[in-house]
């Protein structure tokens, strides 16, 4: 039995931060309803990666909805409305992420919930927050990370500011929210009162920069400096960073610049005995590895550096990391399907509890593909 088996969610969420965050409950066991509009749905169903589709979705839909039901209802119909409320009076969950004002418009807020469901745990996604002078901007994950200061720790000191490939802002508030999530059904195991949790985008994507962050607030506000070699985190020295090899690219984390030069036959490296220099003096010292590492493959230097223990890898593409053992002992990746033939493969939970993997074959639901069959099993209106 998964640990969340007999929880219902009913998520009235869209795209990313929401959606990703009732994904890992449904991993867990909880039942998911999805609330979407009749005629277009969840928003993300034609949020293109690459242009890939699948069955009329896009393949980020799939991704992010597997596992789930649809339920079709247009929020601003008196009859649909009352069929929604219905089901909020079962849950264990409510889940959203509209703008600040919307939820109150469609007359879905905390204390009307909350009035009907004294136990249920509400569950909330903004962009940045109820108050402020943001509070109404669009939520949307580059913005985000663009706000927080984020790409200023990406890239060399010679590029502009560099966000992150991910949307890491819309990931991180949807783990954030879970937690939130998890931490108010034990109180409520506890003392029976459900509670509201209140996630955003940039609180979440400024809790990730929580080490950096705090390293600016006490050592009178210097800004970052990226390295202008090889940068891999603006606040290390060197070695730190990913560098060219014969053959193809070596990461290499913290340790001894003057033991890495003796092992790696390159003297100059010697020389900086100082430990405040890996900072003040990396860029010259990141410029000889640069130049030294250039001369032979990385399995070379890998052999030399791990029988050592030097902290250092090989940089994978998806295509070597998916056919190395290290990768395949994982098992992580799994085969959903909504039937008829329509299946993908895509990641699994990447948690485990007791020893279990979880992993469920359903995929992303058709729009309002289960509207009919829980009218049915909810006496709806």
């Amino acid at each position: 039995m998964k640990p969340l088996e007999g929880l219902l969610v009913i998520d009235m969420s869209q795209f990313l931060s929401g959606p990703s965050a009732s994904l890992r409950l449904a991993d867990m066991g909880a039942r998911v309803i999805k609330i979407e509009r009749p005629d277009t749905g969840d928003s993300c169903r034609q949020l293109y990666i690459s242009n890939l589709a699948l069955d009329g979705d896009s393949t980020l839909f799939h991704s992010i909805n597997r596992n789930k039901e649809s339920f079709t209802a247009d929020l601003k119909a008196p009859a649909h409305v009352e069929r929604v409320w219905k089901l909020i009076r079962e849950a264990d969950v409510l889940i959203h992420n509209f703008r600040p004002g919307v939820i109150e418009k469609l007359g879905f807020q905390y204390e009307a919930v909350c009035a009907v469901n004294p136990s249920i745990v509400y569950a909330e996604v903004t962009g940045y927050g109820k108050v402020g002078p943001w509070r109404g901007k669009p939520g949307q994950d580059l913005l985000v990370q663009a706000l927080s200061g984020l790409p200023w720790l990406n890239g060399d000191s010679d590029q502009p500011p560099v966000p992150f490939g991910l949307a890491v802002a819309d990931m991180f508030a949807g783990a954030h929210l879970v937690q939130g999530i998890l931490a108010c059904l034990v109180r409520r195991g506890i003392s029976g009162s459900g509670g509201r949790v209140e996630v955003s985008l940039l609180e979440s994507i400024l809790d990730l920069q929580f080490e950096v962050l705090t390293t600016y607030l006490n050592d009178g506000g210097h800004l970052p400096q990226r390295s202008s070699i090889n940068n891999a985190h603006a606040y290390l020295g060197a070695p730190y960073g990913i560098y060219s090899t014969a053959n193809g690219y070596l990461a290499l984390a913290m340790g001894s610049v003057v033991r890495l030069g003796e092992l790696l036959g390159c003297p100059p490296l010697t020389v900086y005995t100082d430990p405040g220099s890996l900072f003040s003096r990396r860029d010259e010292i990141k410029a000889i590895l640069v130049q030294h590492l250039k001369t032979a493959t990385t399995g070379h230097w890998l052999q030399i550096l791990e029988t050592n223990d030097i902290w250092c890898a090989d940089v994978l593409t998806w295509a070597q990391l998916f056919e190395h053992d290290a990768f395949k002992a994982l098992n992580m990746v799994q085969t959903v399907s909504r039937g008829e033939g329509i299946d993908m493969r895509t990641t699994r939970c990447p948690i485990r509890i007791d020893g279990e993997v979880f992993r469920s074959p359903k995929g992303a639901p058709r729009l309002g593909q289960d509207t009919e069959a829980l009218i049915h099993e909810f006496s709806l209106p």
